[in-house]
């Protein structure tokens, strides 16, 4: 399975050595055979830079995943759009696209739905329960359980979108994209981080405490110290929606 790793932003300089760069976390985190879908030996990785627009064919890849971003979906930015293009353009040929934290608010945002700022940062570890079951929900669980680091939040989904986790402090935690309107494949988006190890939480949340504030910081390291992430699990479940159920 050749998955692309759309790259909308990049790790601070600082960070790279002790934690890598987003596509080094996503390696780490769906490069584990183990979890790989009945009828896939091995994956393989694309790092494609959005930002730059330097886009391949649609059909390079089998799958791609859109990372995370300190950027908003609704900024005037120039590669923003042709992003959305490229995701649509994938969708329409049959490769399904992940979502992740900006990947997630965009696919909501450039399909018909609305993502706008929040009151407050989600940070931390945080609770989203699924809400529907899915094919590709294997193995099961009751809840999702991630890291956080956001403030923007999808506050309208898609006429075409189905809900799967919904939180308390972020009503649309995850949809799934239905094909429709021509495109072929769905997209599968979550607001919460699965690529986050802790590790990266406590620097990001450290690096950020002046934009946050105490009380917010506070409380995602407690939530780092109390709460566990289902990341693996969640993992699982994007290479089987990226690998077709096969």
């Amino acid at each position: 399975m050749r998955i692309g790793i759309l790259k909308a932003d990049a790790v601070r300089a600082d960070f790279v050595l002790r934690h890598g760069d987003y596509p080094d976390m996503f390696r780490t985190l769906l490069g584990d055979g183990a979890a790989l879908p009945a009828g896939h030996d091995a994956v393989a990785f694309d790092e494609i830079d959005a930002i730059a627009g330097r886009f391949p064919p649609a059909t390079a890849c089998d799958a791609y995943v859109i990372t995370g971003s300190r950027h908003s979906v609704y900024d005037d930015l120039p590669w923003i759009g042709p992003l959305a293009g490229f995701v649509e353009a994938a969708l329409r040929v049959g490769r399904p696209v992940v979502g992740i934290c900006f990947g997630h608010q965009l696919i909501a945002h450039f399909f018909g739905g609305e993502t706008r700022r929040a009151q407050s940062w989600c940070v931390g570890v945080h609770r989203a329960v699924v809400a529907s079951r899915e094919w590709w929900m294997e193995p099961r669980a009751d809840d999702v359980r991630l890291l956080a680091s956001h403030q923007d939040q999808v506050v309208r989904l898609p006429a075409d979108a189905r809900p799967f986790a919904v939180g308390d402090t972020c009503p649309n935690a995850g949809f799934v994209l239905a094909a429709a309107g021509g495109r072929t494949a769905e997209a599968l988006t979550f607001q919460g981080h699965p690529e986050f190890t802790p590790g990266y939480a406590r620097d990001l949340l450290a690096s950020r405490e002046e934009v946050l504030g105490e009380a917010a910081c506070r409380a995602g390291r407690a939530s780092l110290a109390r709460d566990h992430t289902n990341h693996r699990v969640v993992a699982a479940w994007m290479l089987r929606f990226m690998g077709g159920g096969l």
